[in-house]
Formats: C-alpha cells, sequence, structure tokens
C-alpha cells in the first residue's frame, strides 16, 4: 500500500510540473547581426625591417617595432630618425605592440614562448628613445599580453594562449580574451572573443587591438588579412562581431591615428617589413544589443 501511495503521489507531482510548465511562454533565438564586410584603402607604405610586430604612430613619427627593436621613422619622409635595442638575451625580448601617447611608447611586453607566462609594460621616451620605466604584470591566468590602451582611467588589454609553441599545453587559444583594469592595474572586467574569430585566429591569438574613433573594437590576428570589429555586449560575457574587414597586413599589432581626422590606421606587412598606413570603412551599429565601448 505504500508503495501505491508514493506511486500515486509522484503521479500526481510530475502531472502538476507538466501543467505548470505548459504556461512558460515560448523563448525565441538570439539573432547576432548579418557581419558587415569591407575593405581597408591602402594610402602609404613605409620600408622598415623592424616592421615585424607592430607598429605606433604619433604627429611626426611612426615607430616600427619587433621583439628587443624599435625604430623610428620620419612620418613624411620615411627616413630612419633613430632606434632602441635591447641587449641580446636581456630582459627585454619579445615587445608585442606600443602606442605613443605624450612624448612616451607605452609598449606590451611578454616573455613568449617561455612558459609560464609573463609580462610587464615598458615605456619609452620618444624623442631621445631610451627606456624610462617599466611595470611588471609578473605571472597571470590571463596569458601573455599582446596589446593595452588606455581606458576610462585605466586599460583595456588584450591577452593570448597559444595552441602549440608558447602554450600551457592546459589551455587553448580558446581561452584569450579581452580584459579590463583601473590605472594600479587591478582587474576591472572583461569579455571573450567570439568563437568564429577565435577559430580564424587559432592556434594564436588576438595579436594587435585597439579602440577605434567609433567607439568599437578593432582585432587583427597573429597571419590572416582580416580585421575583426566588435561591440560591448548589453548583457553576456561574449563581444559581438559586427565586422571583418580586408586588409593588406598578415596580422600583429596596429595602431589608430589620433592626430589626424577621419579613420586612419596603420598596421604592418610582416613578411615585407613595411608600414602601412590605411583608411578604414565605417561599420554600422546596427544590433539592438551591441554597444559602443
Amino acid at each position: 500500500m505504500r508503495a501505491l501511495a508514493l506511486a500515486a503521489l509522484l503521479t500526481l507531482t510530475v502531472s502538476s510540473v507538466a501543467a505548470q510548465s505548459s504556461g512558460f511562454p515560448k523563448l525565441e533565438e538570439w539573432t547576432p547581426p548579418v557581419v558587415q564586410i569591407g575593405t581597408a584603402r591602402l594610402i602609404r607604405e613605409y620600408p622598415a625591417p623592424e616592421a615585424r610586430q607592430g607598429v605606433a604612430v604619433d604627429g611626426r613619427y611612426v615607430y616600427a617595432v619587433v621583439n628587443s627593436i624599435i625604430g623610428k621613422y620620419d612620418k613624411r619622409s620615411g627616413v630612419l630618425i633613430a632606434r632602441w635595442t635591447s641587449p641580446r638575451n636581456g630582459p627585454i625580448r619579445h615587445i608585442n605592440s606600443c602606442y605613443a601617447a605624450h612624448n612616451e611608447l607605452w609598449c606590451a611586453n611578454s616573455n613568449f614562448p617561455e612558459v609560464p607566462m609573463g609580462s610587464s609594460v615598458e615605456v619609452f621616451d620618444a624623442r631621445s628613445m631610451t627606456h624610462r620605466r617599466s611595470h611588471s604584470l609578473g605571472l597571470l591566468d590571463e596569458g601573455s599580453l599582446t596589446f593595452f590602451e588606455p581606458y576610462r582611467g585605466g586599460y583595456m588589454a588584450g591577452f593570448a594562449h597559444y595552441d602549440d609553441k608558447g602554450g600551457t599545453g592546459f589551455k587553448s587559444s580558446r581561452y584569450s580574451a579581452i580584459v579590463t583594469y583601473d590605472a594600479q592595474w587591478r582587474r576591472t572586467g572583461g569579455w571573450l572573443i567570439p568563437d568564429e574569430i577565435q577559430a580564424r585566429m587559432a592556434p594564436h591569438a588576438a595579436s594587435g587591438g585597439g579602440i577605434g574613433p567609433d567607439g568599437l573594437l578593432y582585432l587583427q590576428g597573429h597571419d590572416r588579412t582580416e580585421l575583426y570589429v566588435l561591440a560591448k555586449p548589453r548583457l553576456g560575457p561574449v563581444l559581438i562581431h559586427l565586422a571583418t574587414i580586408d586588409i593588406a597586413a598578415e596580422g600583429q599589432a596596429f595602431v589608430w591615428d589620433k592626430t589626424v581626422k577621419g579613420r586612419r590606421l596603420y598596421a604592418i606587412s610582416r613578411p615585407k617589413g613595411v608600414i602601412r598606413a590605411f583608411d578604414i570603412p565605417e561599420v554600422r551599429l546596427d544590433h539592438p544589443d551591441a554597444r559602443r565601448f
């Protein structure tokens, strides 16, 4: 009798849950934006043998970056002005990217391909091309620092994990992400990069990034001639992929030229050792869940 009573109770409970769940609203599928396609227009190029990792720019000069060397070039003529070099096997071995601000170069440095991954911020005097100061980030779960820039009183930074050389072995390139910090490099937030872009960048990660004049985030991988445009999500942890722009630059770090009007971006061609200036097409922000940074 007790078994029959328990069976009847279970039947009643299941029937009650089924009756309640039938009143739930039907959930609609979330629709991502249709990815816009564009092409960057090449404006000019500068031969620079140091153009293997990235480029920085200010009002008068362009700076080509490769691991432990930074070359300073006249923006108009393309003539080499000065060069900073680190001692072979010295403490600075893999500068990934730099940006220019207030007569200084702020650079993302890492110990790639060594593990565990360690990173630091290195600051140079852009006038004398001498090293000024260093801030070590040490060992971070986020991975290897590839780029950063000022963001809301602190910094926005890109971190890389790798599937092969330089990887930890227990985290794939899909663990690469965008992270925000305050002025003291205390973490304040971050986002995941959409799977479809991660797959395009694998086995590497975002080697360059920056917020454009439109308030959207632009990323470039390690070797594809593509620039990815992302928006901040209204909710959730994953960035929204708005556009992919074809660009004659095989990956690594780039920089927006904030000293001129318009959408001027400087990138590099690693195989040819040149800096290239591009005009970038406009990108529409036309999805209800997409926001500017």
